[in-house]
């Protein structure tokens, strides 16, 4: 079993930056892909970004290529989601899940198990 506290959302302008952080309870994180997730008011769960167990690979939405990046630290069990050039559009709930890692990316929500209770970003224009 895994657990997963989502931290660092806030209140940021247009073209500034946040990094959200997911730290993961249990033995199990290194062997984990983990994704980030995020949702508007209004609109489905869309996937963000995404990340291996060794970090070796990592994956994004077009929407937020280039400006995001996930990265993680297994010694801390913690993965993290630096974010630049936000703009209202990025306005969400961020949630990070897990599941242990297939050796392929995980882009879908129903692939992974273990979710975050999500953090709220508000970007102002």
């Amino acid at each position: 079993q895994v657990q997963l506290v989502e931290s660092g959302g806030g209140l940021v302008q247009a073209g500034g930056s946040l990094r959200l952080s997911c730290a993961a309870s249990g033995r199990t994180f290194s062997s984990y892909a983990m994704g980030w997730f995020r949702q508007a008011p209004g609109k489905e769960r869309e996937f963000v970004a995404t990340i291996s167990w060794s970090g070796g690979s990592t994956y994004y939405a077009d929407s937020v290529k280039g400006r995001f990046t996930a990265s993680r630290d297994n010694a801390k069990n913690t993965v993290y989601l630096q974010m630049n050039s936000l703009n209202p559009e990025d306005t969400a709930v961020y949630y990070c899940a897990g599941d242990f890692d297939p050796g392929r990316l995980l882009l879908f929500p129903p692939s992974y198990d273990y979710w975050g209770q999500g953090t709220q970003v508000t970007v102002s224009s």
